[in-house]
């Protein structure tokens, strides 16, 4: 576990380096690496850490500026998992990708406190809380280590997100939710400018609701924190254009087209490489236009 405390120097690194990704032209790109069985895309693919490690230096190869480390699937009626069983899928895989990727940030994707204290242990930078710290450890954990967290919107719980997605406004009551819980983060003695927003694109949303608070980015960098977005290969994309998880690459990245005018903001994908290149295309168009 992490000591209530740790050396200043050790806090300054994690914040220094996660402070180092802005200013910048193109959206940071984060490389999603599920360690898990059965998460919606790639679950089981990476079957062993090795491979995960090897597919998490690849994807940094490709463009990843974080890995994003997670041991539980979140998909639509997902079954949780012990603390324990996450600790054993991810750490060692941070270990290894810290040990290779000695300048690649590493989040670790994770609600449970006791998990981001075994992963921030372990070498993680960043830790990427979809449930936005309902553990009331996760906050005071993260800042005794000087980390970076992600706070997500997310209703109720994965298993049970999507069986009430109505809204009365729905960017009003994201943006007031990750605004109260950046309140209680900073509360808890995380600095602002290490603390991130993600609206939580499909998480207990229709499609409705989700194409809403991507045309709402704008305001909810207007929070004053950086912002998350994790789009790819999600399933509204398939209801949306018909296209089956694997072919999901065109309309993940369409997804992304109001990031380019973001400040702050951090892209969640499967595929860096592609990333890459359509963010800097669309880069070069929105810079001719000014």
């Amino acid at each position: 576990m992490i000591p209530a405390t740790v050396p200043v120097a050790v806090s300054d690194v994690r914040g220094s380096k996660l402070r180092a990704l802005w200013p910048r032209r193109l959206p940071v790109i984060m490389g999603i690496l599920n360690c898990t069985p059965d998460s919606f895309s790639d679950g089981g693919r990476f079957g062993s850490s090795a491979e995960a490690v090897t597919h998490g230096v690849r994807m940094a190869n490709d463009g990843a500026d974080i890995i994003d480390v997670g041991g539980e699937s979140t998909r639509p009626g997902a079954k949780p998992v012990s603390a324990e069983t996450e600790i054993r899928r991810v750490v060692p895989v941070i270990r290894e990708l810290k040990h290779h990727l000695p300048d690649t940030l590493i989040s670790v994707d994770t609600c449970k406190a006791q998990v981001a204290a075994a992963a921030l242990e372990a070498g993680a930078d960043l830790v990427n809380d979809v449930s936005a710290g309902a553990d009331t450890a996760m906050m005071p954990t993260v800042a005794s280590c000087g980390a970076g967290i992600v706070l997500m919107h997310m209703r109720g719980q994965p298993r049970s997100m999507q069986e009430n997605t109505a809204y009365t406004n729905v960017t009003g009551e994201v943006h007031a939710f990750l605004s109260l819980r950046a309140e209680q983060a900073l509360d808890a003695g995380i600095p602002r400018d290490l603390i991130w927003l993600d609206p939580g694109i499909g998480f207990g949303k229709d499609d409705r609701a989700n194409v809403r608070l991507l045309a709402g980015l704008p305001d909810l960098a207007a929070l004053g924190h950086a912002i998350v977005v994790g789009v790819s290969r999600k399933s509204m994309i398939g209801r949306l254009t018909g296209a089956e998880v694997e072919d999901r690459l065109p309309g993940s990245l369409a997804a992304l087209t109001p990031t380019i005018a973001l400040s702050r903001v951090t892209v969640r994908v499967h595929e860096p490489r592609p990333t890459h290149q359509f963010l800097e295309m669309l880069a070069t168009i929105e810079e001719a236009r000014r």
